[in-house]
């Protein structure tokens, strides 16, 4: 959980502050501690590890006094005290004063902030904000999730329908920092960052280095991220780099159904992943529309129904259940294994048998989980 500094609140609160806006650092005072909201609260705010800084920190890499930050016309100024391992706003070791904006992200050595900014109006009563501070600090901690590679890939299993076998497993992302634990958490922060391929990549890459142990043979299922496909050479670049690490197992590239409209890339992407033996899958397929000229082109190996044409089919209608067996069928006919997804209970995987999937997932057969 994160938490505020609540004798400086108090202060400010009963104006000895410094008037006019208020300003936050959001970030952890040492490693693996919670997040919390620092609100600068002197003319000269100091940051280091020796007793009398302003703001105390406990990282071994922060100097005794690191730096220190001033206000000064409603301007907020930073300065590095000498620091041994340096002071970086955005990335960008500081030299000398620099100015500070809002949601600008400090360094102090490996100690990371976000700046926040609260009107007085808001601090009036006490709060500040918490969609906006809870916003930075998720973009605190993705910084820190992306530099140390803190997500932890879970694993699902996919299984031949009639026996359910298992024949492969989907890599899933899990974040291991608060805030983002959930793919749409982290997804959402990389979003705010435009990082969303980078954090893709991480996801695969630790996705496969982890899944390659699975016995005897893994066939791992990973997904991209829609605009990855918007640079098909750096897509292609990353799938080159995972599969030397892969060693023996299989792998199967998962490609958004509505991700698929531009066939010059799609060929391009479908040569190259055949060239590197991994093998090519549409995700989420009937979610929006079915694009079956695409997948007449481009021939996947595997289809994959969305969840929203297999939830409560075995109480469906006959005209839904006869569209289905129908899309199924043609699926089939081109020799694409055809796979349902989100299968939750008993009766829906029978009717799913029935219809004539290949393949199925879901927590029917097993919820994700760690290695």
């Amino acid at each position: 959980m994160s938490s505020v500094d609540s004798s400086a609140l108090e202060r400010l609160s009963h104006g000895t502050a410094l008037s006019g806006d208020v300003w936050f650092l959001s970030g952890s005072l040492e490693p693996r501690d919670t997040l919390r909201h620092l609100p600068i609260d002197e003319v000269e705010f100091t940051i280091g590890r020796k007793a009398g800084c302003s703001l105390k920190l406990q990282f071994n890499t922060v100097s005794g006094k690191h730096a220190k930050l001033s206000l000064r016309d409603g301007i907020l100024y930073l300065c590095d005290l000498g620091s041994t391992n340096g002071t970086y706003v955005n990335g960008e070791r500081i030299e000398g004063e620099v100015v500070i904006e809002e949601e600008d992200l400090i360094h102090f050595a490996e100690a990371a902030f976000r700046v926040l900014r609260q009107s007085p109006t808001g601090q009036a009563t006490g709060t500040i904000a918490k969609n906006v501070c809870d916003e930075a600090l998720a973009l605190v901690q993705f910084d820190r999730m992306m530099s140390e590679k803190l997500v932890r890939p879970h694993f699902q299993v996919i299984v031949e329908i009639d026996s359910e076998a298992v024949i492969g497993h989907e890599i899933l992302g899990r974040g291991s920092v608060f805030g983002l634990e959930s793919v749409a958490a982290m997804f959402h922060a990389a979003s705010q960052l435009n990082l969303e391929v980078e954090l893709s990549q991480l996801l695969r890459w630790e996705g496969i280095r982890v899944g390659r142990d699975l016995p005897p043979r893994p066939n791992l299922f990973v997904n991209t991220h829609p605009k990855e496909m918007e640079d098909s050479a750096k897509l292609i670049d990353s799938l080159v780099k995972v599969r030397r690490i892969a060693d023996n197992a299989d792998m199967v590239l998962e490609i958004h159904e509505a991700s698929v409209t531009n066939r010059t890339v799609m060929r391009e992407l479908s040569a190259a992943v055949k060239d590197l033996n991994i093998e090519l899958a549409f995700d989420d397929f009937g979610s929006g529309q079915a694009r079956l000229a695409e997948l007449i082109e481009s021939r996947p190996d595997y289809v994959k129904f969305d969840i929203s044409l297999i939830h409560a089919i075995d109480h469906a209608d006959a005209a839904r259940r006869q569209m289905l067996e129908t899309l199924v069928k043609m699926v089939r006919d081109l020799e694409i294994k055809a796979l349902a997804e989100g299968i939750e209970t008993s009766t829906e995987a029978q009717a799913c048998v029935d219809i004539g999937f290949d393949l199925a997932q879901g927590y029917y057969y097993g919820r994700p989980a760690p290695l």
